[in-house]
């Protein structure tokens, strides 16, 4: 339990009242794994109440009206053709099932360049390197900088990897580990142009970044988390695969739908909207998410992502001056989550100091939350010195948190420097 009195922690936003979020808690990790507001919890609430009711009518009669309604909202969000959205548990998983597909349909071979860069997620990246020892593919790493100067850095570091036997481009929208807004809409039609397949993991993006548009985007494959910044319930991403490349998709699992499509669907829609019985109720209710979400300020969505945005911004102008860093990237790189490269750590040092094993890469996030109850992520990485901190901006936060924050991990840090 946090040791510090709710009443001594920074007031969130107004906005707050909307999520559930424990009040002895300064949340700033929002990045993470999103938070559904209570509006949209009631409504899967209600779903589930409705399937508990009547599975039978549930799952035969109602399901896809159900799957489609969500299909189609998210569609109009993020600009594309409703029947090109499979929906998938998370980006993950997405990942791994066009990884799967494109090995047995033999579009990965031995000798085969897999292209990915050093700002990857980690999970993603362990299922590029599994596809790459099923099909005897080889996986090529751009390392690209940070800080980041500028997107160019970015474009220039990844198209020099390029070669041709590059296959496939694995690229996120949105970095996780560094916090940073790729140029994927310079990026990808290059890697198009060139005969590479683009896999862009979007986890970040739907509700974060401004104009999104999967259509006039043209990637092969794009999958995001709705959880995220769109703030629908766990459980409730997409995989977007372009048209001509569906036949050869296909689900890690296959239900009976596989042997019976539907009339006027697609192989590609019937297969992937049902995979077997499990709690569809959160992809359902991505409308509500979105639709509540747009309802929260006057200019709807896009205001939403702009209010993070600047707040994000601030969020990290406060840290940097309080702490004397320097931001990680140009403003324009930024959207609603910024990693910080604070000053190099001694793990063994910030141990001691903590008087016990980290249950998180970084001891001092377990006396972050301990002793400041500020919940944000510290790491380091094994081929670099430095540590991160990364915050995130959703319409629950304040800039009062921020500067607690900021406050605290001077504390920290003097006290390790000290030990």
């Amino acid at each position: 339990m946090p040791l510090v009195p709710s009443a001594m922690l920074p007031a969130p936003s107004e906005f707050a009242r909307h999520w559930a979020i424990d009040p002895g808690i300064c949340f700033l990790n929002h990045g993470s794994f999103g938070g559904t507001p209570r509006v949209v919890m009631a409504a899967q609430d209600a779903l589930r109440a409705r399937m508990e009711a009547e599975t039978i009518r549930f799952f035969v009669q109602d399901f896809a009206g159900l799957v489609d309604r969500a299909r189609r909202s998210l569609a109009a969000f993020l600009r594309c053709d409703w029947d090109d959205l499979a929906p998938v548990p998370n980006a993950t998983v997405a990942v791994a099932t066009v990884l799967d597909s494109l090995v047995d349909e033999g579009l990965i071979a031995p000798g085969d360049e897999l292209l990915t860069n050093d700002h990857e997620y980690p999970a993603c990246q362990n299922n590029l390197r599994r596809a790459a020892r099923r099909s005897g593919a080889k996986v090529v790493t751009a390392e690209l900088p940070f800080p980041c100067p500028s997107p160019e850095a970015m474009i220039d570091g990844l198209l020099a990897k390029v070669t041709s036997r590059t296959r496939l481009a694995l690229l996120s929208h949105v970095t996780s580990p560094t916090g940073l807004v790729m140029p994927v809409e310079r990026i990808v039609p290059e890697l198009e142009r060139r005969g590479v397949m683009t896999l862009v993991d979007g986890a970040h993006a739907p509700g974060m970044v401004a104009g999104l548009d999967l259509g006039a985007l043209g990637a092969s494959f794009y999958t995001a988390n709705c959880h995220k910044w769109i703030c629908s319930p766990k459980g409730s991403a997409f995989l977007h695969v372009r048209k001509d490349l569906q036949p050869r998709i296909r689900p890690l699992a296959l239900s009976n739908n596989a042997e019976k499509p539907k009339p006027g669907r697609s192989q590609f829609l019937t297969e992937f909207e049902y995979v077997g019985t499990s709690d569809y109720t959160a992809f359902m209710c991505i409308p509500e998410a979105i639709d509540f979400m747009s309802g929260l300020l006057p200019g709807g969505f896009a205001e939403v992502m702009e209010r993070n945005r600047r707040l994000c911004l601030a969020g990290r102008d406060i840290v940097c001056r309080e702490l004397g860093i320097t931001p990680p990237a140009p403003d324009s790189m930024i959207g609603a989550i910024c990693t910080m490269i604070l000053p190099p750590h001694d793990e063994a040092r910030r141990l001691q100091l903590a008087q016990r094993t980290s249950v998180y890469h970084d001891a001092i996030q377990d006396e972050m939350l301990r002793r400041f109850s500020i919940q944000v992520p510290f790491w380091g990485l094994p081929s670099r010195p430095d540590r991160f901190v990364r915050i995130s901006a959703q319409l629950h936060n304040s800039e009062a948190q921020y500067r607690r924050l900021a406050e605290a991990i001077k504390v920290l840090l003097e006290e390790e420097r000290r030990a």
